[in-house]
């Protein structure tokens, strides 16, 4: 950045990405009231590897091309980072509430922070430790509101979300190297590809409940696959290239807040006062928890959404 700091239009395509992202909870919420959660995820990343493939194939397009080592990490980390992962969520939010969900997110940063931690073998320093444990005792606070103003459905759904966490966290250490060269288009359509296939043997389940969705679910698959899946990670993509990665990573901060007023306005949740102050603990825990991640420059595309984070990079909040 040479002593500059990000432009208007790189701090507004981010945040536009964040708003996107944060509006697949409550639309998904939306969703699961006429379609299963399989085949939720199955249309909105088949749509997606559709597109992605088509930007993939576009004339002028020259970019290195995974060789079949890379093809095959990409394949099994976009299986667990889609599939494994978006299952998980889609089930619990199903069972639990979207401001829940979008609480509960902001604390994935930090697995994958713990995960490569023991991986790696690198070094927690101070900040990061209370960080941890800040997020931590918010997550605790929003699943005990969730068990007891909602019974062991959302207690069993909040539980599944962080489970997901946990996929997350393995798909960003899984393919850390997979993406080594390649473009963030390049690596977004092999594991969307992967992780639709991964849905559509999922989604056969339900198949004896399946139907055709009317105008308004369609239109809502369609704004999650093209919105959230494809617009959000290209806007972040664009914010990335022109600022810092830790400031892309601050501004990825909202996607809960955001979040829960999607649920809010959408879905016409009502949030009660412990969810809120569990969430404001949440987000103070992650940006506590990102003090020194990071130098500052601006990391490859690699790094947004479908490319996993280096171990020394911030580690962004998973676009849903």
């Amino acid at each position: 950045m040479r002593g500059r700091g990000p432009t208007a239009g790189a701090v507004c395509a981010v945040t536009a990405a964040a708003l996107f992202w944060s509006s697949s909870y409550a639309v998904t919420e939306r969703l699961l009231e006429d379609v299963g959660p399989l085949a939720v995820g199955a249309v909105r990343f088949t749509l997606a590897a559709l597109l992605l493939g088509l930007m993939v194939r576009m004339p002028r397009r020259r970019t290195a091309r995974p060789d079949p080592r890379q093809r095959r990490q990409l394949h099994l980390s976009g299986l667990l980072g889609i599939t494994v992962y978006f299952v998980l969520e889609n089930v619990g939010v199903d069972l639990s509430t979207a401001s829940d969900a979008s609480l509960i997110v902001a604390t994935y940063p930090l697995m994958t922070m713990l995960l490569e931690l023991v991986v790696f073998r690198a070094r927690l320093p101070l900040p990061r430790v209370a960080g941890v444990l800040l997020a931590t005792l918010g997550v605790l606070l929003v699943v005990h509101n969730g068990a007891r103003v909602g019974g062991g459905s959302r207690w069993l759904g909040d539980v599944l979300l962080l489970l997901g966490g946990l996929a997350w966290a393995g798909y960003n250490v899984l393919g850390k190297r997979a993406s080594a060269g390649l473009d963030a288009v390049s690596v977004t359509y092999h594991q969307t590809l992967a992780g639709a296939a991964g849905f559509l043997l999922a989604s056969l389940l339900e198949a004896d409940d399946w139907r055709m969705p009317d105008a308004t679910a369609s239109a809502l698959l369609v704004y999650l696959a093209v919105g959230c899946s494809v617009g959000g990670f290209l806007l972040y993509n664009y914010g990335l290239r022109r600022m810092a990665s830790s400031v892309a990573v601050n501004i990825l901060n909202l996607v809960p807040v955001f979040g829960v007023i999607g649920a809010v306005v959408i879905n016409g949740e009502s949030v009660r006062l412990a969810q809120l102050t569990g969430g404001v603990i949440i987000v103070a825990g992650v940006a506590l928890g990102m003090i020194e991640r990071g130098g500052g420059a601006a990391p490859k595309p690699d790094a947004g959404r479908r490319a996993p984070a280096a171990a020394e990079e911030p580690v962004a909040l998973p676009p849903a």
